[in-house]
């Protein structure tokens, strides 16, 4: 029988990092720290409206090489220092990081005078104007981009802890007739098969820890189906021979990431809308595949025969549920498809392969 593990520990985001500077060392924010530089070293190069347009054009590569060394070596520094600045509350990291900018821009433009500047003769007057002109110019670009960051960082916890709230009411609902169906399939069970009664109890008990749990928890889809398996012993224990299940899952990889939480509520769906109403209950086909780093997990299961019988539709909260669910949990596409066809009710979910890894965070 299978047997669930617990969840892997991990950490929220927030609790992980807390620093309002965006990651420095990713490929994508070099990358913006490139463009961001080279406009000011255009603005930089047309500003002189005494200069000739051609001069200034000519200017523009000098410029644009200053700035990226000061940019770059800006970005660099940060990165290395991002372990020591996340320890640092969020006033001292900002201007910590806005002190190491300026020292930066001193050093690149000292480099830059006497590599340049030098051998032409300049005087110090000229090197001091030169020097505190970058620093000026960099105190002007610098302030307003460190704002920027923090404002966009309150602005993510923010929305994040208000989606967090949200998802965590979402999947602490469990349906009502479940759980007194449940009770009652204990109570019979009892007095003539104690051992499965407290069996029960058990998976139950597992139901509502997954079901409580903090909704940012993933677990690996192993762990995901295991709590099915549970699931599905309980229920079948109050259904006898009219359920039955398929499983054709052995295509799909076990270290796979997912929010707790995100299959069982189909199956569930299956059961109360597709099994039960049916006189003579009816087989669930649970498969799944790999395909273009892509997870496919379709559930399918018959249509009541005596619409009398049937439950209705419902509200499809479960079902926009979990597209919230997995919209906030996934970076890449995903998707909840529902199909019906030849008196069977067909779900298809679909979503990125993240392999579990033990830095894995909720998200």
């Amino acid at each position: 029988m299978p047997t669930p593990e617990h969840p892997r520990p991990s950490s929220p985001e927030a609790e992980q990092d807390n620093l309002f500077l965006p990651d420095f060392c990713g490929i994508r924010m070099v990358f913006l720290v490139v463009v961001i530089a080279e406009l000011a070293a255009i603005v930089i190069a047309l500003a002189p409206m005494e200069t000739p347009l051609t001069e200034r054009w000519a200017r523009l590569g000098l410029i644009s090489l200053f700035v990226q060394w000061c940019a770059l070596s800006s970005c660099a520094l940060l990165c290395l220092l991002r372990e020591p600045l996340c320890r640092l509350r969020p006033w001292q990291a900002g201007l910590g990081s806005y002190l190491l900018i300026l020292l930066v821009i001193a050093l690149v433009s000292e480099g830059a005078y006497w590599l340049i500047h030098y051998p032409g003769g300049m005087n110090a007057l000229w090197h001091v104007k030169f020097v505190a002109r970058n620093l000026l110019i960099g105190l002007i670009i610098t302030g307003p981009l460190l704002r920027y960051f923090y404002v966009q960082h309150q602005w993510r916890r923010q929305v994040r802890t208000e989606s967090e709230a949200r998802l965590q009411a979402l999947q602490s609902r469990i349906r009502p007739h479940f759980l007194f169906n449940s009770m009652n399939t204990i109570v019979s069970l009892i007095q003539h098969k104690p051992q499965q009664a407290e069996q029960v109890v058990e998976n139950l008990a597992d139901l509502f820890r997954a079901s409580l749990s903090d909704a940012r928890q993933r677990v690996t889809l192993a762990d995901e189906l295991a709590l099915c398996h549970r699931y599905l012993q309980i229920e079948k224990l109050r259904l006898g021979e009219r359920l039955d299940v398929h499983w054709q899952v052995d295509a799909l990889p076990e270290d796979a990431q997912l929010p707790a939480l995100l299959i069982q509520p189909l199956i569930e769906n299956a059961i109360y809308h597709g099994i039960e109403p049916r006189t003579d209950g009816g087989t669930i086909e649970i498969s799944g595949e790999l395909t273009d780093n892509q997870l496919q997990i379709t559930i399918e299961n018959p249509i009541p025969d005596n619409p009398a019988r049937a439950h209705g539709r419902g509200n499809q909260l479960a079902h926009q549920n979990i597209r919230d669910r997995l919209a906030a949990g996934f970076e890449g596409p995903t998707d909840l498809a529902l199909d019906e066809m030849d008196h069977h009710y067909r779900v298809c979910l679909s979503f990125p392969y993240e392999p579990w890894h033990e830095n894995s965070d909720r998200r």
